[in-house]
């Protein structure tokens, strides 16, 4: 039973990433839409498998970004500097795996469309 409380939680956390991160909101559509692209395409299996895997990223760094500030909003109410050095440093482990993710749709993407 303790397993699946684990996982129920879990659920649970996705759920309010969805619910109230508007950052995951738009990665969620932009996965949305480029799976839709990818099915109207007929993307290769492999090429399915690389949206996949970079969207797993993105939505992970998102989480993980999420839980970092709501960590560091409970530690700290006052503005610090360390504070925000942490908060940008997570969001931009973020932007870097969204840009990447970009730039792999790009090389997906682009044959189809020549």
């Amino acid at each position: 039973m303790r397993t699946l409380k684990t996982f129920r939680d879990a659920f649970n956390g996705i759920g309010i990433l969805i619910r109230s991160e508007r950052n995951f909101q738009i990665h969620l559509a932009a996965f949305v839409l480029t799976i839709g692209a990818g099915f109207y395409f007929d993307i290769r299996l492999k090429e399915f498998g690389t949206i996949l895997l970079v969207s797993a990223l993105v939505f992970s760094l998102e989480g993980i970004n999420t839980a970092i500030e709501k960590l560091c909003d409970e530690v700290s109410e006052e503005r610090k500097e360390s504070i925000r050095v942490i908060k940008d440093v997570s969001a931009g482990a973020v932007l870097i795996a969204a840009i990447f993710s970009i730039i792999i749709g790009i090389t997906i993407f682009l044959p189809y469309l020549t």
